[in-house]
């Protein structure tokens, strides 16, 4: 016990030992500066300053646009832009069809079909216009026939969220396994199945591409629009197989598995799922291990 409290008291002596820091002029050696220092004194100054500058991070990197750059944050710019472009190309789609339309009419009045004289432009946009309105939206017979096909290959049918109006069917777009899950907390909005290179890519339903790119931080990223404004993520790819605008089917490639971009650290699938705005768990849609 007694070598125990002498041990104790060495202990507190070497602690609070004074010392003098001194700064000297190299040329004159004349004093410059000194301090008293003990070293209880520095070890906690030390535990200050790295507490100080490690708050100081945090508060950085929370509050700041530096968090995109941290691997599991999503880009809230990409997101944003993805939905413009999605609204974006809904209007170009819907000009294409009717400028397709009105050119039809020129040429049979060019061809001779319809007399110049009776070609009014104002009759014209009306017919087109209610033409482009009663277009049958209804699935095909081969659609219909595909979506069981695609249902009964994968066995996963989506279930129907508190916050979707309706009932959506999602197929895996690769399959393997998941090495980091969806976690809202840290703002990972996303999930990640880890494949090996060059896996085929599929859609993970039917949908119009309205991002085709290349970003620095997650590589090659393709964004599907899906009907009701969903939209679905696929980031780094070693390679896309649709440009903007393509329409394509569930379960048909649309890129090549990687590992593109400075936030990827092996090849995997960045996969994320949105809906006006808000972040889905596609764990709650997709099973991505079977």
């Amino acid at each position: 016990m007694e070598a125990l409290n002498k041990k104790k008291g060495k202990i507190a002596t070497k602690l609070l030992n004074k010392y003098r820091l001194v700064i000297l002029n190299e040329n004159t050696f004349e004093e410059q500066v000194s301090f008293k220092l003990t070293r209880l004194n520095v070890f906690v100054l030390v535990m200050i300053t790295s507490l100080l500058l490690i708050t100081g991070t945090i508060f950085l990197i929370a509050f700041s646009s530096l968090r995109e750059y941290i691997p599991g944050y999503s880009s809230s710019e990409l997101s944003e832009k993805a939905n413009r472009l999605a609204y974006e190309t809904d209007s170009i789609l819907d000009e294409v069809r009717y400028n397709e339309k009105y050119y039809e009419s020129i040429k049979k009045v060019l061809t001779g079909q319809v007399s110049a004289e009776t070609f009014n432009k104002d009759s014209v946009d009306k017919d087109i216009k209610k033409e482009l309105s009663s277009v049958n939206l209804k699935p095909s017979a081969q659609d219909i026939e595909l979506r069981k096909e695609v249902e009964r290959k994968e066995k996963y049918a989506v279930k129907n969220a508190s916050d979707l109006d309706q009932e959506f069917l999602f197929i895996p777009p690769v399959k393997g396994s998941v090495t980091s899950k969806f976690n809202y907390k840290l703002k990972h909005y996303a999930v990640d199945i880890a494949v090996a290179k060059d896996t085929p890519v599929k859609a993970a339903g039917h949908g119009v591409v309205v991002f085709s790119e290349w970003t620095p931080d997650t590589g090659y990223v393709l964004l599907l629009k899906h009907k009701s404004g969903l939209l679905s993520v696929y980031k780094h790819n070693a390679k896309l197989l649709k440009k903007q605008g393509d329409i394509v089917i569930a379960g048909e490639v649309i890129a090549v598995a990687g590992s593109t971009g400075e936030l990827s650290t092996g090849p995997h699938l960045h996969f994320e799922l949105w809906d006006k705005g808000q972040a889905l768990n596609p764990a709650d849609y997709i099973d991505f291990e079977k």
